[in-house]
């Protein structure tokens, strides 16, 4: 009972917050401390938003659908490549040390570095946009999958190999429940990366997408556009995080309980 009370205080506490920085924002732009020109109040870009549900060839509602599948579809990739081979580096030392210097060449470069080379590739269609964003997530995701699989306790390793168990049941029934928590950690932190991989992506070549939308905007002097793009990506990042959340608890079935009890 403590930890759902503690729950939803959080959630109180949390929109107490937001609605304070909302007030603030609306009277500081009423009192004209801010000029709305630069910073429209809050009220104008709700105001904004409900019109953009009303028009029903809305550009910005096809935008947030865009750049939300071009993510879903590069980091489905990054984590369908990078989880199984993360999953083989953090059990075995030699692969590893032959594959952590390409990894820590790949990790440190920016989404925006692979532009050029995958606009060469595969031109400025939707296939460059899942490269990039997967190219920015791939090190990341494979990073976090070794470090959660070799945080799995030796001696559970050791006393299932004891007990007869062989390679395959090792990994069904000792790393893979072991590993996963961090993994899934690991996966909401690289499911936020891949918005600003994909927004990086679509600010050069692109005609459609969020980071396309918000770059116009600004080359139109657009502010209130600017800042309803950029709460779009935020709005979508929370609901693709709720998503993912409840995934997790399906695929984690022994945390729900350990949380419920």
């Amino acid at each position: 009972m403590e930890k759902k009370s503690l729950g939803w205080r959080t959630v109180v506490l949390g929109a107490t917050g937001v609605v304070a920085f909302g007030v603030l924002w609306e009277l500081a732009v009423l009192l004209g401390l801010i000029d709305k020109t630069f910073l429209p109040a809050p009220s104008h870009l709700f105001r904004e938003i409900i019109e953009m549900f009303r028009s029903a060839d809305d550009t910005l509602l096809k935008d947030i659908l865009v750049s939300a599948q071009r993510v879903l579809i590069g980091f489905a990739l990054s984590a369908v490549v990078g989880v199984p081979l993360g999953l083989v580096m953090g059990m075995s030392p030699v692969l590893k040390a032959l594959l952590d210097p390409i990894i820590s060449i790949i990790r440190p470069l920016p989404a925006m570095s692979w532009i050029p080379l995958t606009m060469l590739w595969l031109g400025i269609d939707d296939a460059q946009k899942y490269a990039i964003v997967f190219m920015g997530c791939f090190a990341s995701v494979l990073v976090y999958t070794v470090d959660a699989t070799m945080r799995v306790e030796p001696e559970l390793v050791r006393a299932a190999r004891n007990l007869g168990a062989g390679k395959w049941a090792i990994i069904r029934h000792v790393i893979l429940p072991g590993a996963l928590p961090n993994i899934f950690s690991g996966l909401k932190v690289v499911l936020a990366i891949a918005w600003t991989c994909v927004i990086s992506a679509e600010l050069v070549g692109a005609t459609s997408g969020l980071g396309f939308r918000i770059w116009t905007a600004k080359d139109n002097f657009n502010t209130s556009l600017v800042l309803l793009g950029m709460v779009c990506i935020s709005a979508t990042v929370l609901i693709l995080d709720i998503v993912f959340r409840f995934v997790e608890r399906f695929a984690l079935p022994w945390l729900r309980e350990e949380v419920s009890e």
